[in-house]
């Protein structure tokens, strides 16, 4: 199965790991044990801010090491390697900055073909999640506030309709709330696999976006403050199994 059919599962939990905070091979080799003893079903590799050396040290030792599909969740035209299994192409059609709508993919094109990687293009949204994002700095978009779910909607609506494979939902690293269940529940009406990213930060959260509609939900800063939360997830993935 490819890694745009096992998108569309349900209840599906994705760790991203953001080479800039994880430089130390002990810390990544010590990461990836407990990732695997989780049971998670994806680790996302990418950052706003990463540099080419960070990256590609980071992805080559994660290609390594990892047994689970490796996907970038680039933040630049650089973050492209032929050691993933696949990259979100994101289109960051929440914004209007030419850079993220097209400009950096005509950048990374060319090495994106030659990496083989399973390319899923994706619709990317930005929801106000309480704080400013990295993302939001760096490619100098406002989000889409947390309550305007008809604007939203209308946004992902236009990017299916472009031919987008998936949908991914950010409400940016740090953040104090996660996007808002009557969103997801909204989005899920397009059909299309359902990410959610950010302000995720306990399995009741989880459960609550997964009973929404979310078909893979994306944890990022809670391991980076608490690896320990992986063993939390390994038991609400063993619940989740046994029903």
């Amino acid at each position: 199965m490819n890694i745009s059919e096992r998108f569309k599962q349900p209840n599906q939990i994705a760790i991203l790991i953001d080479p800039e905070k994880c430089q130390s091979e002990v810390v990544i080799r010590n990461l990836v044990e407990k990732i695997h003893f989780s049971g998670v079903d994806f680790v996302f590799v990418g950052g706003s801010t990463v540099s080419e050396k960070e990256f590609e040290q980071t992805i080559g030792l994660l290609k390594q090491l990892i047994t689970i599909p490796l996907v970038i969740f680039p933040g630049s035209a650089h973050q492209v390697s032929e050691k993933a299994d696949g990259i979100l192409l994101l289109n960051l059609i929440s914004g209007r900055n030419p850079d993220y709508l097209i400009g950096h993919h005509v950048q990374a094109a060319q090495k994106i073909i030659e990496s083989k990687a399973e390319v899923i293009s994706t619709s990317y949204l930005l929801i106000d999640g309480g704080s400013h994002s990295s993302v939001a700095y760096v490619s100098q978009t406002t989000p889409i506030p947390h309550n305007q779910v008809s604007i939203a909607y209308n946004t992902a609506l236009a990017g299916k309709l472009i031919g987008h494979q998936a949908l991914f939902l950010d409400a940016g690293s740090g953040a104090k709330h996660a996007v808002s269940v009557s969103m997801v529940i909204a989005m899920k009406e397009l059909g299309q696999p359902l990410i959610i990213g950010g302000g995720v930060k306990s399995l009741e959260q989880i459960n609550t976006l997964h009973k929404a509609g979310a078909n893979v939900v994306v944890i990022g800063n809670k391991i980076e403050e608490d690896i320990d939360f992986l063993l939390d997830i390994r038991n609400y993935i063993a619940e989740k199994t046994d029903k």
